[in-house]
């Protein structure tokens, strides 16, 4: 089953997410090579493919996991969660539809 991942970053955690971001992508293409991942990206604080310093608000991936157990458990290890970039993170289903 597709599973949403929706986090939101906690204040001034730009730096945190700067350095945690490799071994995020990393982990995020594993998801990408297993054919598991619909979509994954960061929200921007301001109307702009970079935003600079002005950060991100929040990130959302979509991907398969075998329950939601699996999703909140694969969640709860992410290196963004480690190094302390979101407030909070929210995993619910989700069915797919369109395209």
């Amino acid at each position: 089953m597709w599973y949403i991942i929706h986090s939101e970053d906690r204040e001034e955690s730009l730096a945190a997410r700067k350095g945690a971001r490799p071994a995020h992508l990393e982990r995020v293409q594993v998801l990408l090579e297993q054919g598991r991942l619909l979509v994954a990206g960061p929200m921007p604080n301001i109307d702009s493919a970079d935003p600079g310093p002005a950060g991100f608000s929040g990130s959302t991936i979509i991907a398969e996991f075998d329950s939601l157990e699996d999703a909140r458990q694969w969640a709860a290890t992410d290196p963004y969660v480690e190094a302390g970039v979101y407030e909070y993170v929210d995993v619910r289903t989700f069915i797919k539809v369109l395209p």
